[in-house]
């Protein structure tokens, strides 16, 4: 719907920024929350190449409760899409508290500023961690939500509790994405996932690893039951998943929910593993990558794939590129940093 103006918290972030890109090719006017702690302002300039437009920027820390009080009195807001959190599981596991910090205390203060200031939408970036290893594959959005195997996992599912809680009681109306595995680069090579520091997700350790800036990858297990040994995992496109919000939102705006709180998984729907991943990665890229097998990390599940059919039919989206598309573009974005 054109006109309707958008905050994007996290909007700077890999998924965030490539969402910002969507939001402003279908007239939707964005503003963005950052506060910088795990990406680059020249993010900025990428999305304003790609789009012509140059979206509002704060920076702000959504720990910092009377700010984001300021921010809400400030600016009217249609609706929200929330990415800002911490996204780690390893990280997670070694420092608890700062996720629940992060990813909790800062979703409650956005919440209450939502209602206390009539905003009525809210898509929440959440995980299929939720699902910890699901008893069934591919995994359907009714298939239980399992005790957490990560700190990380259980931010999600805490999350997903507390915005449920207050749509029973308020006029919100919510969409949690449950995503799998997001990858590669815009087409632009203008944006794509940029960690700091040391990468905590498989693709960009991948590609750091191929430009030399790694010595070696390191792929965590092969003594998992799948056909490898290796973790299998459902790898999308980064842009299919930015697509996945746009339509989420529109169902939200046009009033097309069936309830107040609704949950789709947002995959491919084809798991791959490790191995798949970097056999994948050096035959489309023509390169070599050198890597090692090391045990188990904790917090990791055996295999996670979606079933996407409720996405497919309620939301009217679906994943448009495969894994070699995905990987291509996470080289070329990787090889524009060097």
């Amino acid at each position: 719907m054109k006109g309707n103006k958008i905050l994007v918290t996290g909007g700077l972030g890999f998924i965030g920024s490539h969402t910002v890109v969507e939001l402003q090719k279908e007239g939707y006017e964005v503003i963005i929350i950052d506060d910088l702690s795990n990406t680059r302002i020249e993010v900025l300039d990428g999305i304003t190449k790609i789009t012509n437009i140059r979206p509002e920027f704060v920076k702000l820390d959504l720990k910092e409760k009377e700010a984001v009080a300021s921010f809400f009195k400030e600016h009217k807001i249609d609706g929200v899409i929330h990415f800002a959190a911490s996204k780690a599981v390893g990280e997670s596991v070694e420092n608890p508290i700062k996720y629940y910090e992060n990813n909790i205390a800062t979703l409650v203060y956005l919440l209450k500023n939502m209602a206390d200031n009539n905003v009525p939408h809210l898509i929440f970036s959440s995980s299929c961690t939720v699902y910890g290893q699901a008893d069934e594959l591919p995994i359907t959005e009714n298939a239980p939500v399992k005790r957490a195997e990560s700190p990380y996992g259980n931010t999600k599912q805490i999350g997903e509790e507390i915005i449920h809680d207050l749509t029973k009681v308020n006029d919100i109306t919510a969409i949690a994405l449950r995503y799998f595995n997001p990858i590669g680069a815009h087409d632009s090579v203008l944006i794509g996932e940029l960690p700091l520091g040391v990468p905590q997700n498989l693709i960009p350790y991948v590609t750091q690893t191929a430009a030399g800036l790694r010595e070696e990858l390191s792929v965590f297990g092969d003594d998992y039951l799948t056909p490898d040994g290796t973790a299998v995992r459902d790898y999308i496109h980064v842009v299919d998943l930015a697509k996945a919000h746009i339509c989420a939102l529109q169902r939200l705006l046009e009033g097309k929910n069936k309830t107040k709180m609704e949950y789709f998984n947002v995959g491919t729907g084809t798991g791959s593993s490790v191995l798949d991943v970097i056999n994948v990665f050096q035959k489309v890229n023509d390169i070599a990558l050198k890597y090692k097998i090391v045990d188990r990390r904790e917090g990791d599940v055996t295999s996670a794939y979606a079933n996407t059919k409720l996405a497919n039919e309620e939301l009217g989206w679906k994943a448009e590129f495969g894994l070699e598309e995905a990987l291509r573009s996470a080289w070329q974005w990787q090889l524009k940093q060097v």
